[in-house]
């Protein structure tokens, strides 16, 4: 069978790594982790969703090239990613013997990728990590870039570190069993690389609706080696948000994530309360007259049209307020936001007033 790989590169200096992205690839984690590093013991942390088949298929690969593998499986969802289940995680490395030279292999989605980055970075001050993105989420977005993390009950990601992986496979045939509302979700996360960096992209995802949606393997390949790319692009240039170019990433998701936090991770995944925070960002644009009302309307017709959610749900503003207030792009007390001037570039917005704030999320 032709295997097509395509490799995106996160140039980091010393702690720079692939991103290999093709068919088939959770067979081969063996030997991408055996051209990356030399050991004797993988530790796999995964969820019970994807446990059978993916991460038992990842550990068979392994096996191969590793004396020894141990498994540990979370519970599914954005409510573990905590530390009362980072704890455990932590007691069990010690109980099968983790040391400086065992290799913590990340399998499944964002939330793992979060909670085993997060606990591959402070167990023993810091463990090799490898992630194995298994949403389109994961692949397009937070398997890539170094971010790992823990939420506290009231704000999202707020506990964690800047870990970079010794590389990040992706394989898209997992894409082909993952349930629709998951892959729309992580749909969101593309469509706002074409907003803050790519009016091509943004343009080639309007024009291959049907594509996405159907999960075409061509145009999911070209997504997602794209997205990549423009992650890649903006780690490299500001790794761990020293000059704010970073930050850019982030656009939707100061609305985003307090609609999670409020919302106690129970009701929207990431990739819908992010769709209706770039909505929510875009009115705040326009109050400001950065962009008309004609960007708010087409990227708000793409998300309707892939399936994403637009709409504020039923929630107090005044506690989405106190939430954006503990998002970590707040400054000194000030609200601060990533603010489209036309589609394809964003900018970081200084100490906007929450009145009008408030007013993007009344729609």
């Amino acid at each position: 069978m032709n295997h097509k790989v395509n490799t995106v590169r996160v140039q980091l200096s010393d702690r720079g790594y692939d991103v290999k992205i093709g068919t088939g690839n959770l067979e081969r984690a063996g030997a991408f982790l055996a051209e990356r590093i030399k050991t004797t013991h993988a530790v796999v942390i995964t969820d019970e969703n994807v446990a059978d088949p993916h991460a038992d298929l990842v550990a068979d690969s392994l096996s191969e090239f590793v004396e020894r593998i141990d498994i540990f499986v979370v519970e599914p969802g954005e409510s573990c990613k905590c530390i009362d289940v980072a704890e455990p995680l932590w007691e069990n490395l010690l109980e099968v013997s983790t040391d400086r030279k065992s290799v913590i292999v990340a399998v499944g989605g964002g939330v793992i990728g979060d909670l085993a980055g997060f606990v591959a970075a402070t167990y023993a001050r810091g463990l090799p990590l490898m992630q194995i993105p298994t949403t389109l989420l994961a692949q397009v977005d937070s398997s890539v870039g170094g971010k790992v993390g823990i939420n506290l009950p009231d704000s999202k990601n707020m506990v964690g570190a800047f870990w970079q992986p010794l590389g990040v496979l992706i394989d898209t045939d997992v894409l082909e069993t993952l349930p629709d509302r998951e892959y729309v979700s992580g749909l969101a996360e593309v469509v706002k690389y074409g907003v803050i960096l790519d009016a091509e992209f943004f343009a080639f995802l309007e024009n291959n609706v049907d594509g996405l949606k159907l999960r075409q393997p061509d145009v999911l390949a070209r997504v997602i080696e794209r997205s990549c790319q423009l992650k890649a692009n903006v780690v490299q240039a500001d790794e761990r948000e020293v000059t704010g170019h970073r930050a850019i990433l982030n656009y939707g998701h100061t609305f985003g994530h307090a609609l999670e936090s409020v919302t106690k991770y129970s009701e929207l995944l990431h990739g819908e309360a992010v769709a209706i925070g770039m909505i929510c960002a875009a009115r705040l644009s326009e109050s400001l007259d950065r962009v008309g009302p004609q960007f708010t309307a087409r990227l708000q017709q793409l998300l309707i049209e892939l399936g994403l959610p637009v709409e504020v749900p039923s929630t107090d503003h005044n506690a989405l307020l106190t939430s954006m207030s503990h998002d970590k792009k707040t400054e000194h007390g000030r609200l601060r936001f990533v603010l489209p001037s036309q589609i394809g570039h964003v900018e970081l917005v200084q100490d906007v007033d929450p009145e009008l704030a408030r007013k993007a999320l009344a729609g």
